[in-house]
């Protein structure tokens, strides 16, 4: 099932990097911004469920494909290009395997647990 998995996110990345080359934008503009949404983990500085909250915020898949469509509906095109960096971003991160947080720790995700430590919880 990993491999099924890292499939799948594989074929969401090249799908983000197919959305951008759809802008105006330089890759210039792709390769600065693509570790941006990594930015949402200063929401761990408040707690917990704050870091997990716009973590996955900035990581949802959704969200990425409702930007990228409200910018094509509206013609802005940072909006196409910000949510093809987000889909390319988020769908890179899961095929390491940093999937969605949980409140109670940033090892906690939704595709298991990740860090040192990973092991020593495992059931």
């Amino acid at each position: 099932m990993k491999v099924q998995l890292k499939l799948e996110y594989a074929a969401f990345l090249i799908l983000g990097i197919l959305a951008f080359a759809r802008t105006d934008y330089s890759w210039w503009w792709f390769a600065a911004l693509f570790l941006a949404p990594d930015l949402s983990m200063l929401g761990y500085l408040i707690n917990n469920k704050a870091g997990a909250f716009f973590y996955n915020l900035f990581h949802h898949f959704g969200i990425a494909v409702l930007f990228y469509l409200v910018g094509t509906a509206l013609a802005l095109p940072y909006l196409q290009a910000a949510g093809a960096i987000l889909l390319s971003h988020s769908a890179f991160d899961r095929m390491l395997g940093y999937g969605l947080k949980y409140p109670d720790s940033f090892q906690n995700t939704h595709l298991g647990k990740i860090g040192k430590n990973k092991d020593s919880n495992q059931i």
